[in-house]
């Protein structure tokens, strides 16, 4: 059997269709599994000894807001490669028009998406030719899983849920580098966000660093990505006990080394649900997105929220003139850490 995954990015979105991967692979070991994303967002999926043929591609000139027949052109001159092969099925996991073009131009027999109501783009019901239909509240992973099972009447897991990520001992290395600069056990802090209004303050994070040293004992390592230097300057200017690490990992790198943090802190972003996959202990700080949806499977993880405010929540909004949802203080999100470290040492063996 061939079948064509269309999970186009983000990172985020990569990383909650690793499981269904893992799923499909397990249920059908001879399957030949092809998986077609944006070149930005395709690092983490190099290397994946569960991908039989990794496609890249850039669909930015795919936006909404063209006629279809202009998308199709250009989705066809963007996926020429897709037309080598003879596809049985291709499921759809991102629910957009341009997703659902890929899966038609790729000329697979069947193509497999969401029902209507679980689209991001509910027209584009009509390029594909079965759906499956799902839970309005529900995790992404196990949203996913769910189309997995129904597309192929395989059995999925409900839990403990596996992200199969391949890394090499370069990213090993980068991250003992990084680790052996702190020089002590250490939390992770990731100031960053794709968008404004997912972003807690870059000072209260340098506040929160301090209170990790004074009271855990924990020097923090602010993980950004190049164009976030700005965030991470902050952060360090606003730390009085100046015990923090900046660093830029990789992808890769940052996977390998938030596996070795005692805590993790970020918002709704790539690196926050990179850490859920590496397993480590998360705290989320989440505002205009669902924690039940986007955040961590894992029910010994935290989400700090704000649950006092008027305005409308998880709202989507990119722009807002309010912006209260991410307004939580310093004590809130200290408090938060301390429990997940608390639930940490219970959990481990005596």
């Amino acid at each position: 059997m061939r079948i064509l995954i269309v999970k186009l990015g983000s990172i985020g979105d990569i990383i909650h269709t690793l499981p269904s991967l893992a799923a499909i692979r397990h249920a059908l070991p001879d399957a030949h599994i092809s998986w077609i994303a944006e070149e930005k967002s395709a690092e983490i999926l190099r290397g994946n000894p569960f991908i039989d043929e990794l496609i890249e591609v850039d669909t930015h000139s795919l936006r909404g807001g063209r006629i279809v027949e202009e998308m199709l052109l250009g989705a066809s001159r963007q996926i020429k490669e897709l037309r080598q092969h003879e596809f049985d099925l291709s499921i759809d996991f991102q629910g957009l028009w341009k997703s659902a073009m890929i899966g038609k131009l790729s000329r697979a027999k069947r193509r497999w998406g969401f029902s209507r109501d679980g689209l991001r783009e509910p027209a584009s019901r009509i390029l594909l030719t079965d759906t499956v239909k799902t839970p309005k509240q529900i995790n992404v992973i196990e949203k996913n899983l769910t189309l997995a099972a129904g597309a192929l009447q395989i059995a999925v897991p409900t839990s403990n849920f596996e992200f199969p990520i391949a890394t090499s001992a370069e990213h090993t290395s980068e991250a003992a580098a990084v680790i052996e600069t702190a020089g002590g056990d250490f939390a992770v802090l990731n100031p960053a966000g794709g968008w404004v209004t997912k972003l807690w303050h870059a000072e209260k994070f340098g506040q929160l660093a301090d209170r990790l040293w004074e009271e855990k004992g924990l020097i923090s390592i602010v993980a950004t990505g190049p164009k976030e230097s700005e965030l991470a300057d902050t952060v360090e200017t606003n730390s009085k006990t100046e015990k923090l690490v900046l660093a830029q990992p990789s992808l890769k790198g940052f996977y390998e080394l938030v596996k070795h943090a005692e805590v993790y802190v970020g918002g709704d972003t790539g690196p926050t649900h990179l850490a859920v996959a590496a397993g480590a202990p998360v705290v989320g700080l989440f505002g205009p997105t669902e924690w039940w949806r986007n955040g961590s499977p894992n029910p010994n993880d935290i989400c700090v929220q704000r649950s006092d405010i008027d305005c409308r929540v998880d709202c989507h909004r990119r722009t807002c003139s309010k912006w209260i949802c991410m307004d939580s203080d310093v004590e809130a999100v200290f408090a938060a850490v301390g429990e997940r470290l608390r639930r940490v040492k219970i959990s481990q063996p005596s």
